[in-house]
């Protein structure tokens, strides 16, 4: 497996394992991913995952103890990943989850879906069967917990963030960013354009796990009327 390690502050390492956004690259990051969960390293801190990369953070006082000589806590860090790494296969990656998220279109939860139209020349019911006829998958998650990055939507409905980004977006909301499209979990500020909202919770800090989504997720977006919505909302709060 290809990569490159190198210094990320005073106590992080950035692993890269490619340099554009692809299935492949997905691939590397979730293997590695997968097997630093599993990891008993006393002086790992935490990991972030990234479209091409991962950073992990650590304990430079628990690694002094491990140094030998005059090896700094990160050449002892990247002696035990690079280990690690030589051992995983590119094809060990774990069964993929398939997740329906059911999304009310335009209206008042999709308010950006006809600019989106005007944008890529399409009518509204085009961007509407474009974006729920793809299967998706989920880089990573990021920007606000249970954010998912979702990658594989088609260029024919790809629009611009908007100009000015709006103070307040509703949880559940689904955007498109460039060739992105992703879902707001929680209400917070965003440029994304805004095509449809979900009744599904994206973020239950209640839960053992409280992101319902996680990298490496198949995502498949299922159109619902405005009754089936607030139906679906009534059953689940």
């Amino acid at each position: 497996m290809d990569y490159t390690i190198h210094h990320f502050g005073d106590n992080a390492i950035l692993l890269d394992v490619g340099t554009e956004i692809s299935i492949e690259t997905h691939r590397k990051v979730t293997v590695i991913t997968e097997c630093l969960e599993s990891q008993d390293f006393d002086w790992m801190i935490e990991y972030i995952s990234a479209y091409t990369s991962i950073t992990i953070f650590y304990d430079p006082l628990k690694l002094v103890k491990n140094a030998l000589h005059d090896k700094s806590p990160f050449e002892v860090a990247v002696k035990q990943l690079s280990t690690l790494i030589s051992m995983l296969e590119e094809t060990s990656l774990p069964e993929q989850r398939i997740v329906e998220i059911p999304v009310c279109y335009g209206g008042e939860y999709g308010p950006d879906l006809e600019e989106v139209a005007k944008i890529t020349n399409c009518s509204l019911e085009e961007v509407i069967n474009i974006h729920s006829s793809a299967e998706y998958l989920v880089y990573m998650i990021g920007f606000a917990p249970g954010f998912p990055y979702i990658g594989g939507m088609s260029e024919k409905i790809a629009a611009p963030r908007k100009a000015t980004p709006r103070l307040k977006i509703p949880a559940g909301s689904v955007g498109i960013a460039g060739k992105q499209t992703g879902v707001y979990p929680l209400e917070t500020p965003g440029g994304w354009q805004l095509i449809g909202r979900t009744p599904l919770r994206l973020f239950q800090p209640e839960q053992d796990s409280p992101s319902l989504l996680k990298a490496g997720d198949k995502i498949i977006f299922k159109p619902i009327t405005s009754k089936e919505f607030l139906q679906w909302k009534e059953v689940n709060e």
